[in-house]
């Protein structure tokens, strides 16, 4: 019962903060949270967490009442490195930042 998005284009210092209000929270809890987060971050969980239910319900048959978040997991993911012209001929580096978000599901009660 996992689902993971990986390469999304957020950085995970932004996206963690928004994971820690659902780890460990029934799913139904955890969609009604994100619900009302008013971040990018939210969505982006929002989503991950909908295919995680919907991969344990259709994979391995779980009943989405008894269904809780037991690992949600950000790491970086790989930089998109870009260059910015600045005075006198110079170049500053631009640094877009990936994550990658894992979802993991477990099955109580």
């Amino acid at each position: 019962m996992l689902a993971r998005l990986r390469f999304v284009r957020i950085s995970p210092r932004k996206l963690r903060p928004v994971a820690e209000l659902i780890r460990g929270k029934h799913v139904d809890e955890a969609l009604s949270i994100l619900k009302f987060v008013p971040k990018k971050g939210a969505r982006i969980l929002e989503k991950v967490l909908k295919s995680a239910i919907a991969n344990a319900i259709e994979n391995d048959k779980k009943d989405q009442d008894n269904l809780w978040v037991k690992e949600v997991r950000v790491d970086e993911g790989p930089r998109w490195k870009r260059f910015r012209p600045v005075a006198y001929g110079r170049a500053h580096p631009i640094r877009k930042r990936t994550s990658h978000v894992f979802i993991k599901l477990e099955e109580k009660g």
